[in-house]
């Protein structure tokens, strides 16, 4: 699943027209980027949501044949229902009920070189796999601990040390289960949901060493495409 709902209030006036995903690196959008990676190794069922001019990204990624991927879509309403929110509303597209296999997520708005060539296998007892980075300048207090493999919470007054969540991490439907609600269109964030699991020793993670870009302003896509 590919996220692309949200409204890119820090990249305007660049998003007031057209959908962060959209926006372009080397001449190519951001979401495009994802996609061929994806394709090169092997994936080929894509969701991607959207709601914010969510038409644009439809009309330029169509139904993803011609990268050799079948593309469904998860329209929210302009609001957009936040990334737990969204993933639930589209828990139809990625999983069956009766079984628990991981599925892959992917923020819309980074940019990366990361091979998806090797997912790691998660293991029984965890519900999800985070990629996590050197923290970047504007998020130097970090938001996860990263020890023996397990993906830990910030202490307040403890000397460890942390990274930012790259926006790239592996979960198993169970993780979301108990939050669906009938109508599936409830806002709800991510960060305090995994922080919660983290808790529980229930976060798996990777240190990613590629190129990565959190692409949240217009000034830092000026210096990725520079």
């Amino acid at each position: 699943m590919i996220l692309a709902a949200g409204r890119g209030e820090r990249m305007k006036p660049l998003t007031d027209h057209c959908p962060k995903p959209m926006l372009k690196v080397a001449g190519i959008p951001l979401i495009e980027h994802h996609i061929i990676n994806l394709a090169q190794a092997g994936i080929k069922d894509i969701v991607v949501n959207h709601a914010w001019l969510g038409e644009r990204i439809e009309n330029h990624l169509k139904d993803g044949s011609q990268w050799g991927v079948t593309i469904q879509y998860s329209a929210e309403r302009d609001g957009a229902l936040e990334t737990a929110g969204g993933i639930i509303k589209a828990l139809p597209l990625l999983s069956s009920d009766n079984h628990d296999e991981p599925f892959l997520v992917i923020n819309g708005d980074i940019f990366t070189d990361f091979s998806f060539n090797k997912l790691p296998t998660l293991a029984d007892k965890m519900l999800a796999h985070l990629w996590l980075v050197t923290n970047p300048e504007h998020n130097l207090s970090g938001d996860f601990t990263f020890e023996d493999d397990l993906v830990g919470n910030k202490k307040p007054n403890k000397n460890k040390s942390t990274y930012t969540f790259s926006g790239i991490g592996l979960y198993r439907a169970s993780f979301f289960n108990s939050l669906r609600q009938n109508n599936n269109d409830d806002v709800l964030a991510l960060g305090p949901l995994l922080r919660k699991k983290a808790e529980l020793g229930k976060i798996s993670g990777s240190l990613l060493t590629s190129a990565w870009t959190d692409v949240g302003t217009p000034e830092r896509l000026v210096q990725l495409n520079s």
